[in-house]
């Protein structure tokens, strides 16, 4: 939800600067005891208006950026690299856990 907080900070404002978060806190707040079913349906949501946004995107969108207080300018075009990657290292520490497991 960040990530896609970031995406349209960047595509409505003036080199917005972001809020960096702590994720491991974020991640021992009680939300996090839900079922599984209620976080997919929120992911399936957010993936929904996410790529909408992102399948619309011009191609001045794509040089558009945000400032990030530890990694300077990011581009929407770089952050969409960025976050590819960083989907794609979530789903293999998953199958890794699975494959691990017999799952």
């Amino acid at each position: 939800m960040n990530a896609y907080v970031r995406f349209k900070l960047a595509l409505t404002e003036e080199k917005p600067v972001i809020k960096p978060y702590d994720e491991a806190k974020w991640a021992e707040l009680s939300d996090y005891k839900l079922p599984i079913d209620i976080s997919l349906s929120l992911l399936e949501a957010l993936h929904k208006r996410w790529t909408n946004l992102l399948r619309n995107l011009s191609p001045s969108d794509m040089e558009k950026i945000f400032i990030h207080p530890d990694s300077g300018e990011v581009s929407v075009g770089k952050n969409i690299g960025i976050y590819a990657w960083h989907g794609r290292h979530h789903l293999a520490h998953i199958t890794s856990l699975c494959n691990r497991q017999g799952w």
